[in-house]
């Protein structure tokens, strides 16, 4: 099996499809993402999700803020997996969703721990680490807001953010407020989207 150019094991293709199982017979009754892209939940989402991995395909240290309904945490955590090593802390406040997250990973053997806790209190449970992830969640002034716990100070810490075709306005907001280093990878899986590596993050006001 191969997803966006990247060979996936057998044992990876097998928890992947496990979770996404697991992940249609929730959405049954939880609002995990917009209905109106369920249908293309392996493209959408599994895949869209597959290339932070394959952007940062060590074992490293996550932090996946607003996990929701597992994108990009849980893939990343079943990628990690195969591995045998790195961990991804999934931050989700909503107790339901969390639910959800925490049967996942357990039924995947995926590597990651779910934090039911506001964004703003995580840092003080988890601690630092190498990276942080986020989909769908907010702007990238203020993913890099709640990032910066993290990512002040430590030149190695690195934010890696989906973002849709109004990215560029994204960034001149940010750069408002913060100074960065900034990569920008195509997204092999929707047009015009990005993912945003950000890193060397500085304070300007």
């Amino acid at each position: 099996m191969e997803l966006n150019g990247l060979r996936v094991s057998r044992e990876t293709q097998e928890r992947l499809q496990h979770f996404a199982t697991l992940f249609q017979k929730w959405a049954k009754t939880i609002n995990l993402v917009a209905p109106s892209t369920l249908d293309a939940l392996w493209r959408r989402h599994i895949a869209d999700s597959s290339q932070i991995f394959q952007i940062c395909p060590r074992p490293v240290t996550w932090v996946d803020l607003g996990s929701g309904g597992g994108f990009p945490g849980v893939i990343t955590a079943i990628f990690l997996a195969e591995l045998q090593d790195g961990w991804v802390h999934l931050v989700e406040s909503n107790h339901k969703k969390a639910a959800f997250l925490r049967t996942a990973l357990r039924e995947t053997n995926a590597r990651g721990s779910v934090h039911a806790s506001r964004i703003e209190d995580a840092y003080a449970e988890i601690g630092d680490c190498d990276a942080i992830s986020a989909r769908a969640l907010t702007d990238l002034d203020g993913l890099i807001g709640y990032s910066a716990p993290w990512m002040l100070g430590r030149e190695n810490c690195r934010g890696f953010f989906h973002k849709g075709r109004d990215y560029l306005r994204e960034i001149a907001e940010a750069r408002g407020r913060w100074e960065f280093d900034l990569i920008e990878h195509e997204s092999a899986v929707e047009q015009e989207s990005v993912i945003l590596e950000v890193s060397n993050l500085r304070r300007l006001v």
